[in-house]
């Protein structure tokens, strides 16, 4: 037995188990269990806390899904999060397609359970996203909406064109995709596409948005595809303007406020006010070197839900707790 718990003798043991099984699997209340023993429920209550500190008594929880029960409630309080999903201790040791994979397992079962038919559902492009997409087995009917332009360079399982017909063949609603690239050359390109009739449609859609699954990415090498898709200058440019994080090829900095680029003006993505209208935004943010940035996107405001892993969590808590999200 741990030093820490409290020792007690057979028969106190045998006594006290008595007292817990016919609380906690019996469901007996205190007071019938006072009226059997003839003690008062007081002294019922603290046979239970006793019970619980030998350790004769221990909570387990049986969740659906592999996620720590102490970090999530730590992360979402600390962040004023309607939901945290942080991903058990165990997934530390795995590689990050693996990690991926279970972010997006969990992202599909929660969007399972919380989609309904009156919501108009926009996806971002991201590994996690199309994770979560492979693992959707069953959505109502409803809108499923591109939230910016596809990757120059990704094969067509991965682009976000092909993520959104894989989420409307399983609902059966209406697509409403972007073909186009996510990055285009110069404001004139952008603007002459955002007027193409297909591309107009979705992006009149953005204002009917009720939920959203979106990635954020860190202004870095690797963990941003905005990022990757840019010239070193571009890159170099956007990171002496503070840039920290990037959520559907929209900037973020430090402190979570909209960072205004020459960047806005050449991609097609949905803007930073839309996004922050959008009633439920359900974030994807995963590993240690991106808990700078999903800290800078919860400091937005903008994330209702975050599902991310230990590697993230533990140092979001650490920047939570000396720059307290008010």
């Amino acid at each position: 037995m741990s030093a820490s718990r409290k020792a007690v003798s057979l028969t106190e043991a045998m006594l006290l188990a008595t007292v817990a099984r016919r609380f906690y699997v019996q469901g007996r209340s205190k007071l019938e269990i006072a009226d059997e023993f003839g003690v008062s429920r007081f002294k019922v209550a603290r046979m239970l806390d006793t019970a619980m500190e030998s350790g004769l008594v221990r909570v387990e929880f049986s969740l659906p899904v592999p996620v720590d029960l102490a970090l999530s409630d730590e992360v979402r309080s600390a962040y004023g999060l309607e939901r945290a999903l942080v991903l058990d201790r165990s997934t530390e040791r795995e590689p990050k397609e693996v990690v991926r994979g279970k972010i997006g397992a969990v992202a599909a079962r929660l969007l399972e359970e919380i989609a309904t038919p009156s919501d108009v559902i926009g996806l971002s492009w991201a590994r996690s996203v199309n994770a979560m997409t492979e693992a959707i087995r069953s959505l109502p009917r409803c809108p499923i909406v591109q939230l910016c332009g596809v990757q120059a360079g990704m094969d067509m399982r991965g682009r976000s064109v092909e993520t959104v017909s894989r989420v409307t063949s399983v609902s059966g609603g209406d697509a409403y995709p972007i073909f186009g690239p996510l990055v285009l050359p110069d404001r004139r390109t952008t603007e002459t596409l955002r007027r193409q009739p297909g591309i107009a449609e979705t992006f009149g859609q953005f204002r009917n948005l009720t939920k959203a699954v979106v990635s954020i990415g860190a202004w870095q090498p690797g963990e941003s595809t905005v990022y990757d898709a840019l010239d070193e200058a571009e890159r170099a440019a956007i990171a002496a303007r503070g840039a920290t994080a990037e959520v559907a090829a929209r900037l973020f900095d430090a402190a979570g406020n909209a960072l205004s680029t020459g960047l806005a003006h050449h991609v097609l993505a949905i803007s930073h006010e839309e996004l922050m209208a959008v009633p439920e935004v359900i974030a994807l943010g995963y590993s240690r070197p991106k808990a700078a940035a999903v800290d800078a996107v919860l400091r937005s405001g903008m994330v209702s839900t975050l599902i991310t892993d230990a590697a993230a969590a533990v140092p979001l808590l650490a920047l939570a707790a000396k720059n307290p999200v008010v």
